[in-house]
């Protein structure tokens, strides 16, 4: 900053208001129909990636606050309550910049492109992967082709996780995008892993089934929940393929 803008600072401003400027990050507006529920636990499931025992720090912290007055974690919610929750710092940026990273991309027509994803790279920004992700990368791919936009943005369908590898679809068109999406959500797409597995199955052949969500504790682990509870509904189809007596491969459809 130049002299002359620390001159246009305006001599009223007070500097413990600005070290004491809270930003809000998440701002919710309770459902009418939402029961008496501890606000740490109403949090959890609403936040992202967000973990009971951060939430209580947050609200001891006073960073919780229900129609601008801040609570404490055993406040109960209660219908059309506005929650925010305010740190001492601004919100991360969440745009997704272009970043040289190499992709093997094994297709690519005017509609789509076919990503072989290797283990280790995160699909998309997030939880303490904000870049060098395989989407930074498509970011960067799609706007170094002849002829782009310079906002041009990849359309990502699904994904797979961190530790995954195997083939990714990503839209080019908001079209493309809507009918491969559809595709999924019926399943007449297939999809086939393989994947090693620690001890041997009971059964060569099999079907496991539950829901798939964050686990209520650690949000950073997925665990799987009786029907109906909490989670995706989840049907995988499995076969031996071999096996290794303490450790087996397994081929899984979804």
């Amino acid at each position: 900053m130049s002299d002359s803008e620390l001159h246009e600072v305006p001599d009223f401003i007070d500097d413990e208001n600005v070290e004491n400027e809270l930003y809000e990050h998440h701002r919710l507006v309770v459902d009418k129909g939402q029961g008496l529920l501890r606000i740490d636990k109403f949090l959890m499931l609403r936040i992202e990636n967000a973990s009971r025992n951060k939430i209580q720090q947050a609200a001891k912290a006073g960073n919780i606050l229900v129609n601008n007055v801040a609570v404490k974690q055993n406040y109960r919610v209660k219908p059309l309550d506005v929650i925010s929750v305010v740190l001492a710092f601004p919100p991360r940026d969440t745009t997704v910049y272009p970043q040289d990273i190499p992709l093997n991309i094994i297709y690519e027509d005017a509609y789509l492109l076919v990503v072989n994803k290797n283990a280790g790279m995160v699909v998309h920004p997030g939880y303490a992967n904000f870049d060098g992700t395989m989407l930074n990368a498509l970011v960067w791919h799609f706007r170094h082709q002849p002829g782009a936009k310079p906002d041009a943005m990849p359309l990502l369908v699904h994904r797979i996780d961190k530790d995954t590898s195997g083939i990714i679809l990503v839209a080019k068109t908001e079209e493309a995008q809507s009918k491969l999406a559809n595709e999924f959500f019926h399943h007449t797409i297939q999809r086939t892993y393989q994947a090693i597995v620690w001890g041997v199955p009971r059964e060569s052949e099999g079907t496991v089934t539950g829901n798939v969500g964050r686990n209520l504790s650690n949000r950073l682990v997925m665990s799987v929940f009786p029907d109906g509870i909490h989670g995706k509904h989840a049907v995988t189809h499995y076969k031996l393929l071999r096996d290794f007596s303490y450790v087996s491969l397994v081929e899984c459809k979804l």
